[in-house]
Protein backbone atom coordinates (compact mmCIF):
# COMPACT_ATOMS: atom_id res chain seq x y z
CA UNK A 1 0.00 0.00 0.00
CA UNK A 2 2.90 2.04 0.75
CA UNK A 3 4.19 2.32 -2.72
CA UNK A 4 0.56 2.37 -4.54
CA UNK A 5 0.80 5.05 -7.28
CA UNK A 6 -1.94 6.78 -5.51
CA UNK A 7 -0.71 6.40 -2.31
CA UNK A 8 2.57 7.78 -3.63
CA UNK A 9 0.56 10.93 -4.89
CA UNK A 10 -0.92 11.70 -2.20
CA UNK A 11 2.63 12.05 -0.32
CA UNK A 12 3.26 14.23 -3.05
CA UNK A 13 0.51 16.69 -2.53
CA UNK A 14 1.71 16.04 1.34
CA UNK A 15 5.41 16.70 0.96
CA UNK A 16 4.32 19.92 -1.79
CA UNK A 17 1.88 21.67 0.85
CA UNK A 18 4.56 21.36 3.63
CA UNK A 19 7.01 22.83 1.63
CA UNK A 20 4.59 25.51 0.50
CA UNK A 21 4.11 25.81 4.70
CA UNK A 22 7.11 26.41 5.63
CA UNK A 23 7.53 29.11 2.72
CA UNK A 24 4.80 31.21 4.30
CA UNK A 25 6.40 30.71 7.31
CA UNK A 26 10.02 31.98 6.26
CA UNK A 27 8.42 35.06 4.41
CA UNK A 28 6.51 36.05 7.39
CA UNK A 29 9.59 35.90 9.60
CA UNK A 30 10.69 39.41 8.42
CA UNK A 31 9.79 42.46 6.37
CA UNK A 32 13.12 43.18 5.25
CA UNK A 33 14.74 42.06 2.46
CA UNK A 34 16.51 39.16 4.06
CA UNK A 35 12.89 37.38 3.85
CA UNK A 36 13.26 36.89 0.37
CA UNK A 37 16.47 35.15 0.85
CA UNK A 38 14.70 32.76 3.59
CA UNK A 39 11.53 32.15 1.66
CA UNK A 40 13.79 30.61 -0.89
CA UNK A 41 16.78 29.14 1.01
CA UNK A 42 14.69 27.38 4.03
CA UNK A 43 12.65 25.04 1.82
CA UNK A 44 15.45 24.67 -0.29
CA UNK A 45 17.20 23.22 2.17
CA UNK A 46 14.80 21.06 3.06
CA UNK A 47 14.36 19.95 -0.57
CA UNK A 48 17.76 19.21 -0.41
CA UNK A 49 17.68 17.38 3.31
CA UNK A 50 14.38 15.37 1.53
CA UNK A 51 16.18 14.19 -1.44
CA UNK A 52 19.58 13.12 -0.01
CA UNK A 53 18.66 11.40 2.72
CA UNK A 54 17.16 8.48 1.25
CA UNK A 55 17.11 4.47 2.37
CA UNK A 56 18.78 2.06 -0.20
CA UNK A 57 15.87 0.28 -2.90
CA UNK A 58 13.29 2.34 -1.21
CA UNK A 59 10.62 1.01 -3.54
CA UNK A 60 8.22 3.94 -2.96
CA UNK A 61 11.40 6.15 -4.34
CA UNK A 62 13.58 5.72 -7.30
CA UNK A 63 15.92 3.17 -5.29
CA UNK A 64 18.16 5.87 -5.27
CA UNK A 65 20.46 7.08 -2.77
CA UNK A 66 22.96 9.94 -2.68
CA UNK A 67 23.42 9.80 1.41
CA UNK A 68 22.61 6.44 2.03
CA UNK A 69 20.22 6.39 5.36
CA UNK A 70 18.50 3.76 7.29
CA UNK A 71 15.04 3.31 7.96
CA UNK A 72 14.68 4.86 11.23
CA UNK A 73 16.67 7.70 10.11
CA UNK A 74 14.82 8.40 6.82
CA UNK A 75 11.20 8.02 8.97
CA UNK A 76 12.44 10.75 11.55
CA UNK A 77 13.86 13.04 8.83
CA UNK A 78 10.06 13.01 7.57
CA UNK A 79 8.44 13.35 10.24
CA UNK A 80 10.31 16.55 11.23
CA UNK A 81 9.64 18.16 8.32
CA UNK A 82 6.02 17.68 8.18
CA UNK A 83 5.98 18.31 11.85
CA UNK A 84 7.76 21.36 11.09
CA UNK A 85 5.15 22.36 8.67
CA UNK A 86 2.52 21.78 11.13
CA UNK A 87 4.18 24.01 13.76
CA UNK A 88 5.10 26.84 11.19
CA UNK A 89 1.44 27.21 9.61
CA UNK A 90 0.29 27.54 13.48
CA UNK A 91 2.85 30.14 13.72
CA UNK A 92 1.73 32.39 11.56
CA UNK A 93 -2.26 31.44 12.49
CA UNK A 94 -3.60 29.18 9.78
CA UNK A 95 -4.53 26.71 12.89
CA UNK A 96 -7.34 25.43 10.56
CA UNK A 97 -4.25 24.35 8.00
CA UNK A 98 -2.32 23.26 10.75
CA UNK A 99 -4.61 20.69 11.83
CA UNK A 100 -5.90 19.90 8.82
CA UNK A 101 -1.93 18.81 7.65
CA UNK A 102 -1.18 16.98 10.88
CA UNK A 103 -4.23 14.45 10.62
CA UNK A 104 -3.76 13.84 7.01
CA UNK A 105 -0.11 12.84 7.61
CA UNK A 106 -0.96 10.82 10.67
CA UNK A 107 -3.85 9.37 8.18
CA UNK A 108 -1.10 9.15 5.34
CA UNK A 109 0.98 7.19 7.64
CA UNK A 110 -1.06 5.31 9.11
CA UNK A 111 -2.50 3.78 6.02
CA UNK A 112 0.98 3.17 4.26
CA UNK A 113 2.05 1.13 7.59
CA UNK A 114 3.57 -1.55 5.18
CA UNK A 115 6.01 1.34 4.46
CA UNK A 116 6.90 1.90 7.94
CA UNK A 117 7.51 -1.40 9.10
CA UNK A 118 9.84 -1.54 6.29
CA UNK A 119 11.22 1.37 6.95
CA UNK A 120 11.80 0.39 10.58
CA UNK A 121 13.73 -2.91 9.48
CA UNK A 122 16.43 -1.36 7.36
Amino acid sequence: MGSHPVNLFIRFLLEIFALYSIGMWSWRLTDIWFRYILVISIPLIIILIWWGFAVPNDPSRSGKSPIPTNGLIRLIIELSIFGFAVLALNNIGNNIASIVLGVSVLIHYLVSYNRVFWLLSK
